[in-house]
């Protein structure tokens, strides 16, 4: 069961692959866990990436893609496995659609987890982490006992850069030019299904469990 995870920064996906995982036991796939562990492991293809990252610079389409089908080859993903956060564009997934073909394989589902952007943007300005041990609260779904402080260790609370409504708008733009587009070309290889993403946690995997029918 080879499963892409697709949806907007903030619409969940990457909670319902954990989710996933962890129910079908099969590997959680994200690139930025690819790089990282090739990196520290130094193999030739990390080398390569942390060129372009100690430079600020992109990792190249061709090298994520080799860096991604590499891990496949890993004895966890014998039972397939579930990316989440590639590919984020077009040509991405063009090159992985090529690659897995070279090995007669292909993609069985494109999950995407709809939530509408004025829903993503309340519930990302509504995130708070803490200062001292990084615990993250949400002061309508998942709020602290004293407001402002973490039930943790006591410190304050604030709303990171990356979570307020004009970088959670930004981001969201950046995802309907770029990302977006996916739906539509997977839509094109029948493999994509819609899930609500408004609803309660529980209720986004049950919906997909009952797509995969596994």
């Amino acid at each position: 069961m080879k499963i892409i995870m697709l949806g907007a920064p903030g619409a969940g996906k990457g909670t319902q692959a954990k989710m996933l995982a962890e129910k079908y036991s099969i590997p959680h796939i994200s690139t930025g866990d690819i790089f990282r562990a090739n990196i520290k492991e130094g193999t030739e293809l990390g080398k390569k990436a942390k060129e372009y990252m100690d430079k600020g610079l992109l990792v190249p389409d061709e090298l994520v893609v080799d860096l991604v089908i590499d891990r496949f080859k890993a004895d966890d993903c014998k039972n397939g496995y579930i990316l989440d956060g590639f590919p984020r564009t077009i040509p991405q997934a063009e090159a992985l659609d090529a690659a897995l073909a070279a090995q007669g394989d292909k993609m069985d589902y494109a999950i995407n987890v709809e939530v509408p952007d004025e829903n993503i943007v309340n519930r990302m300005s509504g995130r708070r982490a803490c200062v001292g041990c990084g615990a993250t609260y949400h002061i309508k779904y998942n709020p602290t006992k004293v407001e402002g402080i973490c039930d943790v260790c006591g410190k304050e609370l604030i709303l990171r850069d990356d979570d307020k409504p004009e970088t959670v708008l930004n981001r969201l733009k950046v995802y309907h030019d770029q990302t977006q587009p996916l739906i539509d070309y997977y839509g094109k290889a029948g493999i994509v299904k819609e899930v609500d993403g408004t609803v309660d946690m529980n209720d986004v995997l049950n919906a997909i469990v009952e797509i995969l029918g596994e």
